[in-house]
């Protein structure tokens, strides 16, 4: 065959290469001007609804106009979320191209969560299960009162003492109260070791950062201010009393690798990087939160895996705060049959939001079967007037992540993978279905 035959041959080719590539190309620029309005929208919605946006770091070109009337347009806002939808339903069926197709279903179940949010917001009422599938795009295993009451019997034998099992918990916990005037010690030693660990594993931009903040009279322990650039504000609510274990708790779930991190490849994978605009707006009732708060509870094993945070209480925080180290193995081993527990706040809350449980019942199933102190379970009811449904993300977000993760390979015998995967899951768009086991 001839040059000439050879480069005839080709020209179908390279004009189905420069057809195809145009198209990407048109197809990625509908997409970025949709991920705009959906920025701006997202926005507009949080100037009445202060919950609505927990941070944004895009530009301020997309920042709408100051409000001047404080009449909430609900209609209008779910005809804004509509027009979107369509258009990006649209340009998924016809789209080819796997990425384009990947962004357009994460900004559909985002928006998909904005409706959802802006009924709640309006008052507008759904069952408690169909209120988490469309704002975090999940729905929580159900469990009855028996399940939990089996798993509190397994805590007789291991707990000493006399009274009730919950006090009886109260009691062993109180040896591990940080003293208020240690707290600050013990905190940045335990996000210290937290961080140096991610840094094994992970780079991260050498402008990260974080400022620790001690806030009173909050519903939460621990709450991550992301405020882009890399920058983090991470809170703790000292009005609720913090024991030894919570230190690494939310030294990783709010710091490294947890909201700090994930926070922070986000804005550097996807809104440096690759410019997807929609990632620099995060709207905390949405799919996003799952997989945040998920990891984020995930992320302390992946740390601090086996007996490890154990032994970092026993050999470093504990002698920090002062505090005797003889019933650490008793205390850690109630600790983790109650992890096990706590589905029982879903249950708390799917009772309360589907009104098939009062108060004074649902404060009993937060002190007899997640063992709260009396001020704890306050808190926790006034979390979940607050934030409904989102107590799915915490404990079926984390075994979503640990599952999805776990089928990859990822496990504790396999710690350089685990790190690897989870690096993976922190930096793209994932949602919750797509960590279900498809099989």
């Amino acid at each position: 065959m001839s040059l000439k035959t050879i480069l005839f041959a080709m020209i179908p080719l390279f004009l189905f290469a420069c057809t195809s590539g145009e198209k990407e190309s048109e197809e990625s620029q509908s997409l970025d001007q949709i991920a705009r309005k959906y920025v701006t929208l997202g926005l507009k919605i949080g100037q009445y609804d202060s919950d609505f946006v927990d941070a944004f770091y895009g530009p301020d070109s997309l920042k709408p106009a100051a409000i001047t009337d404080s009449l909430f347009l609900k209609d209008k806002f779910i005809q804004e979320v509509e027009a979107l939808k369509k258009a990006l339903t649209d340009l998924k069926s016809k789209s080819k191209n796997d990425t384009v197709s990947g962004r357009a279903g994460f900004l559909i179940s985002q928006l998909t969560a904005f409706e959802r949010r802006i009924r709640i917001f309006s008052g507008e009422e759904a069952a408690f299960d169909i209120e988490s599938k469309e704002l975090f795009d999940a729905v929580a295993p159900v469990y009855t009162e028996t399940h939990f009451k089996e798993l509190i019997s397994r805590l007789d034998s291991i707990l000493p003492g006399k009274g009730t099992l919950p006090e009886r918990y109260q009691s062993l916990a109180s040896h591990f109260l940080i003293p208020k005037e240690k707290i600050d010690t013990i905190f940045r030693a335990a996000i210290a070791e937290a961080r140096k660990r991610t840094l094994q594993h992970y780079k991260l931009p050498s402008n990260e950062k974080f400022t620790l903040e001690y806030v009173t009279d909050k519903p939460w322990s621990g709450y991550n201010w992301y405020k882009g650039n890399y920058n983090s504000v991470i809170q703790i609510n000292v009005s609720q009393p913090i024991f030894i274990e919570r230190a690494i708790d939310l030294a990783c779930h709010e710091g490294y690798p947890g909201h700090h991190v994930f926070n922070a490849m986000l804005e550097q994978k996807l809104f440096r990087e690759k410019g997807w605009t929609e990632i620099s707006l995060y709207p905390l009732f949405s799919p996003q939160s799952l997989i945040a708060e998920g990891s984020a509870n995930y992320g302390i094993s992946v740390a601090f895996p086996g007996d490890e945070q154990k032994e970092f209480c026993k050999n470093v925080l504990l002698p920090l705060a002062g505090l005797d180290s003889d019933k650490t193995d008793a205390y850690f081993e109630a600790l983790e049959i109650r992890s096990s527990l706590s589905y029982a706040r879903n249950e708390v809350a799917r009772g309360l939001l589907n009104k098939s449980m009062n108060e004074p019942d649902a404060k009993r199933w937060l002190t007899d079967y997640c063992l709260l102190t009396e001020k704890g379970a306050i808190d926790y009811l006034r979390f979940i007037k607050k934030y409904r449904s989102y107590v799915i993300n915490y404990n079926y977000g984390q075994d979503l992540v640990k599952n999805y993760i776990e089928r990859q390979g990822g496990t504790a015998n396999a710690p350089k993978l685990r790190w690897e995967l989870f690096e993976k899951l922190l930096s793209n768009q994932i949602k919750a279905s797509d960590l279900l086991d498809k099989k």
